[in-house]
């Protein structure tokens, strides 16, 4: 009886589960394929990172800067940016264009060279050189040839075709090159250029000072030039008759080609010489780039980099020198010179060239001069290229905001920017390349937070990036004795992490210093008085000290527990009229000195002071974004704050919640108070999991002062508890509410400074110590079971891991250096170091069902820990308007528990129809419109009326109306509520581990979750059913900065750091990377080359030149077979653009073919009527000519 009992409820059960599911899957219809999705790259916005090569095209107005790492960009006119990158990570030594052809050569560090296709979207590589035996140092292509000259490091000069990527025959060995007389090499090649009035002839410079005229057509050096010092560059005067070298020695050498003998002239240019001709005093740094260029009107330029006096063990200030006949002009620059290019507008080299301005490529910036105006002004760069002008910390990404926002931040960022007239007022001169045809409708704004506390508003609904507006939050603090940031950089401002409710345009910003703040836009000046709240969260682990007497555990709260203010009696007092105040013990003597009071690091151990002071008084703030609250972690007995780990804004509640390394906060931001602060342990209540004994207990501290025992209680709450206050004092266990209530008397300011408020606000409190207390027992189990439920205060907990793990947090380490991006993930750890380390990584404020039992959704928040834990807390709200800032919050556990492998990322919730649940925003008010004599009013706010809680109807009164996406470092749930259940589960990481996980919205407003793990894989997975979408192998986590910046946004797009100078773009929808091919903008638009110059009869006359040169009869076939052993020719694929190019190319042709077959149909046929009507002319004419012969046949010539 009793066996078949249990196999019918089995059966039961079996069936009930089946059918719950077949009716989740019938109910909710999914629509989204795995052809929807895709991963492609779609711009990349900054500086490159640590350039080493530029280029440049006169025609085509373009510029290319390569990179260490083996990047490429290509910039136009703003807007036209292009990133490339090499397969393999290797420096570009050097770039060259075919200028106006639409391709460019890159000499890479691995001795290969590589021509990219340009007349494309995206450039690939067409043809790649690879050499085997030597190592290439310089390159040379002349202006429309079909040859290019390569340079090596033991001195030999090899001549390839640009066509094939072939070499030639045609080799210059360094051994004929140099006198027979020496005995030592020359150097490597450090310079390969023809002469511009005569192509025959080839200048060749060695590294050591050697410097040869090569006559290529003789195969013999013509002269031989022996410097005295290294050579670093040599540039030719466009008359083709002198040419100038650049020295180590910080010296420039001319030299005139007929003279070989000895330099024209050898001079210093900022150099001290005591002696005519003679060395300078001091030495100079090296010059290592010159360029000689004439003007049409005035004397020639010399242009180089470096050459200033060095001072002993220096390298010199970096700078760029213009030299212009009598008048010198020094440039010194902020970074270090990579390069510089003198932009002309022809590219003949024999003719004037006539410079209107000078690029420069510094280590972390690029600047262009301006040569046309006086003083040599620099342009004003539109490139967001300032991206890093302090070090970026952390990014935010919002793909889709209200249509108003972007304008209003345009408008606040330029009233607040001051014009700089220092700039050019020229157009910038980098204007090639054409926009895209296709663009996007959504509003994108990027945010980014930068070491200096600064952050910046970026309009990104375009391909390049705008800037917007710049908030400075140092501004907040006083400047007087810094302290360092927690981890003891020089940052203490550096931002953290960045939330925004784009609705009501509430910022929450956290910084390196333990400090949250708070800003409200506003269209109007203010000055104002910031409310600083003084936060402390302690939960201790005792150290293992010997103990004098054994103490039982404290016993376990029942609720959340708050422990947040200190009181004055007489304000105890008017807490509650029916209940007495609790017994307070004796107020400390302060001549005894029983009360310590805050201490600095100046003073010793640091304990309870924040990291920053705000500033007092009245400050006035511009337009734009203004504070409101500062909330500020204290240091704990010579312990810094915690670490921020999350950021949560509810506008539409009032409220913000961040989690810490150790613990959660939540602060009522209406009101300016803190309503809650507790360890994470403490958030579990007799519910907690984990057995957190102390290591040996230690003696109770005696409480100080009266705020270390007072709990604000409610009436309700004081009347359940019989043992009455006393009892309460004891044993805290009451409900965190607002301290503002019908029955509280107005505070008086207390005089140590733990909470300053605005004017109009007359409370204050002060912020202590919360000591979580040591549980009874914890409830272990099987944490892989798919039943997540454990609700209940004291209730059974299921689904619980109980062997021991490393805890992970992703950003959970004090440590806020690139190298901490993760904390140990080593096994190693006790188990009590990790469950007493626990903090929180992920929250959500959400309408959901809070419990089994709940009939109706109500407000709550979702924490979700790095143990894998997942909490609920139930929000009591006071209705909107004027009860709101009256009235109290309640902030009470529901004793919920869900269980899960890894730390919680990311947690959602869908509604029965499988649509998202966002979180209820307010529309957003300008605080200051209303202002009265410069004094903020504080105005209500008109709270909008409450999304109608779900509630079952008779008829599905069981059923589950809610579904909760929680999506740990390990896997991911779909949790039914309010029942509980599990109902999908999908392992997403085995080996490896998920570092950003989200729910995001694809353009047909389908939702998916979008998961980046550790080993580069980008997986998306369908909702609710956790169907797997895509598995794409994008970027592994090499670099640490890519997981603490990768973000997920709306419609499939997403973004990521990817070097400290550098922001990439990418998608996840299949549609957006079909049309991308229409955002992106045209590098190469067909233009007519400029006419070479028109040679006058006394310059032929008088020319070095001796008649024009084929290369091709020189260089091809004629010169014999290069040896294999030398390179290898890699052919490319050039991608599949170069696919549709070439079709379309080949469709183009066909079509040309055709209309000129038609043509050549109507020209024929017209040819056949002609000929026809000419043959009937012809006929007619013979029958005339036949019948006048017959007239006339029998006539005598008499008679004719």
């Amino acid at each position: 009886m009793t066996t078949k009992y249990l196999k019918k409820k089995i059966n039961e059960l079996t069936q009930g589960t089946s059918s719950n599911s077949a009716k989740l899957d019938t109910e909710i219809s999914e629509s989204l394929h795995p052809n929807h999705f895709t991963v492609c790259k779609v711009v990349r916005h900054g500086f490159p990172f640590e350039p080493t090569a530029m280029a440049y095209d006169p025609v085509q107005n373009i510029l290319a800067i390569g990179t260490k790492n083996g990047s490429l960009r290509i910039f136009g006119q703003p807007g036209v940016d292009c990133h490339e990158r090499h397969d393999s990570d290797v420096a570009i030594i050097q770039i060259m264009f075919l200028i106006n052809e639409g391709a460019l050569v890159t000499v890479c560090a691995d001795n290969s060279l590589n021509m990219w296709n340009l007349r494309q979207k995206r450039p690939a590589i067409l043809h790649s050189l690879k050499f085997n035996k030597e190592i290439i140092t310089y390159c040379h292509i002349p202006f429309q040839s079909k040859w290019f000259y390569i340079g090596t490091e033991r001195g030999n000069i090899h001549i390839a075709n640009i066509e094939s990527f072939t070499l030639s025959g045609y080799v210059i060995n360094w051994n004929k090159a140099i006198e027979l007389s020496r005995k030592t090499l020359p150097g490597p090649v450090i310079h390969l250029s023809d002469c511009p009035t005569d192509q025959n002839k080839l200048l060749i410079g060695f590294e050591s000072g050697t410097a040869v005229i090569w006559d290529l057509r003789t195969k013999a050096a013509e002269n031989r030039f022996n410097g005295a010092q290294p050579i670093r560059s040599i540039s030719w005067h466009f008359e083709g008759r002198q040419f100038m070298c650049s020295h180590t020695d910080g010296s420039l050498s001319c030299w005139d080609i007929k003279s070989p003998s000895k330099p024209i002239s050898v001079t210093y240019p900022h150099g001290k010489v005591a002696v005519k001709g003679g060395k300078p005093v001091d030495p100079c740094a090296p010059i290592m780039k010159v360029e000689w260029k004439s003007a049409k009107l005035g004397e020639p330029y010399v242009i180089f980099s470096g050459g200033l006096c060095q001072e002993k063990g220096g390298t010199g200030t970096p700078c760029v020198t213009i030299i212009q006949g009598k008048n010198t002009t020094v440039l010194e620059m902020e970074y270090p010179v990579i390069d510089f290019v003198s932009l002309c507008e022809t590219p003949w080299p024999s003719e004037n060239q006539d410079p209107h301005a000078i690029l420069v490529l510094l280590n972390n910036d690029l600047v262009v001069i301006d040569l046309m105006s006086p003083g040599y002004p620099c342009f004003e760069n539109p490139y967001p290229m300032d991206l890093h002008e302090s070090p970026v910390t952390c990014v935010q990404y919002f793909a889709d905001c209200p249509a108003d926002l972007i304008p209003v931040l345009y408008s606040a960022g330029s009233n607040s920017s001051r014009k700089k007239t220092s700039y050019s007022k020229k157009n910038w001169p980098i204007k090639g390349g054409q926009w895209g045809t296709g663009g996007s409708s959504d509003q994108e704004i990027i945010i980014t937070g930068h070491a200096d506390g600064s952050l910046k508003f970026w309009d990104a609904s375009q391909v390049t990036l705008q800037v917007l507006y710049k908030l400075k939050t140092a501004k907040v603090f006083e400047r007087g004795k810094q302290h360092k940031s927690l981890d003891g950089d020089e940052e203490p401002y550096a931002v953290q992490k960045i939330t925004m409710c784009p609705d009501s345009r509430i910022l929450l910003v956290a910084g390196a210093s333990g400090h949250l703040l708070l800003y409200r836009f506003s269209k109007l000046e203010a000055s104002c008085e910031i409310t600083s709240l003084e936060i402390s969260i302690v939960y201790e682990v005792e150290d293992p000290d010997t103990p004098e007497t054994e103490l039982p555990p404290m016993p376990t709260p029942n609720s959340l527990k708050r422990n947040t203010s200190t009181l004055s009696a007489e304000s105890t007092a008017g807490i509650s009229n029916n209940v007495p105040p609790p017994a307070a013990p004796p107020s400390p003597n302060p001549s005894t000195g029983a009360h310590k009071p805050s201490t600095s690091s100046g003073e010793g151990m640091r304990d309870g002071v924040p990291n920053l002071k705000v500033k007092s008084g009245l400050q006035k703030y511009t337009m734009g974004y203004q504070p409101d609250l500062c909330c500020q972690l204290l240091w704990t007995e010579g312990e810094p704050p915690p670490l921020v780990t999350c950021l949560q804004i509810n506008s539409f509640y009032g409220l913000i919640a961040f989690g810490t390394v150790n613990g959660l906060v939540i602060v009522d931001y209406i009101q300016k108070t803190c309503l809650l602060h507790m360890g994470t342990p403490n958030l579990y209540g007799s519910a907690d999991p984990y057995q957190r004994t102390p290591r040996s207990p230690k003696k109770p501290k005696v409480p100080q002062s009266l705020g270390d025992i007072v709990e604000q209680l409610t009436d309700s709450e004081r009347s359940r508890q019989a043992t009455g206050a006393v009892a309460a004092a004891e044993q805290p266990n009451g409900i965190c509410v607002s301290p503002t209530g019908n029955n509280s008397k107005k505070m008086k300011s207390v005089t140590d400074g733990k909470l300053t408020r605005s004017k109009s606000q007359t409370s204050s409190r002060r912020v202590t110590k919360t000591q979580s207390n040591p549980c009874d027992t914890g409830a272990n189990g099987d944490r892989d079971k798919d039943s997540a439920d454990a609700s209940g205060v004291g209730g059974i907990f299921s689904g619980l891991l109980s062997q021991s793990r490393s805890t992970f947090s992703l950003f959970g380490s004090q440590d806020r250096s690139e190298s901490s991006f993760t904390q140990s993930r080593s096994s190693s750890m006790s188990s009590l170091d990790r469950e007493s380390k626990e903090g929180v990584q992920s929250l959500y404020f959400v309408e959901s069902y809070a419990r089994k039992t709940d009939p109706i959704t109500s407000p709550c928040l979702w924490v979700g820990t790095t143990l894998g834990s997942t909490l609920v807390i139930v929000l009591s709200l006071p209705p909107p308007g004027d009860q709101r800032i009256s009235q109290p919050v309640f902030v009470s556990p529901s004793g919920t528990v869900l269980c899960m492998k890894g730390t919680i990322l990311n947690i959602a919730f869908l509604n029965s129809n499988g649509g998202l649940i966002s979180a209820s925003t307010e529309a957003w008010k300008d605080m200051n419109y209303e202002q009265k004599e410069g004094e903020r009013e504080k105005k209500k706010p008109s709270m909008p009326p409450r999304v109608p809680r779900i509630s079952p109807s008779a008829s599905t009164e069981m059923a589950d109306r809610q579904f909760a996406v929680i999506t740990s470092e390990k896997e991911s749930k779909v949790i039914s509520l309010p029942s509980q259940t599990c109902a999908y589960r999908a392992k997403i990481a085995e080996s490896s581990y998920v570092v950003k996980a989200d729910v995001i919205s694809m353009p047909n407003k389908e939702l998916c979750l979008a998961c980046y793990i550790a080993n580069g894989h980008v997986v998306i997975y369908s909702l609710p059913s956790l169907r797997l979408l895509l598995d794409y192998d994008f970027v592994p986590l090499t670099d640490l900065r890519v997981g603490r910046t990768f973000q997920f946004s709306a419609h499939g797009k997403a973004l990521y750091q990817c070097s400290p100078t550098e922001i990439q773009r990418l998608t996840v929808c299949a549609e957006h990377s079909n049309s991308l091919h229409d955002m992106l903008g045209d590098l190469f638009i067909p233009c007519t080359t400029p006419e070479a110059p028109s040679r006058g009869f006394f310059k032929n006359l008088f020319s070095v030149s001796s008649g024009s040169l084929d290369r091709q009869e020189l260089f091809g076939e004629n010169s014999g077979k290069p040896s294999r052993s030398i390179a290898k020719h890699v052919p490319g694929t050039a991608g599949m653009e170069a696919v549709k190019a070439q079709s379309q190319t080949v469709g183009g042709e066909i079509a040309r073919t055709k209309l000129e077959l038609i043509k050549r149909g109507e020209k024929l046929s017209e040819t056949e009527k002609r000929t026809s009507e000419m043959m009937q002319n012809a006929e007619s004419f013979a029958s005339a000519a036949n019948e006048l012969m017959k007239k006339q046949k029998n006539k005598k010539w008499y008679q004719l």
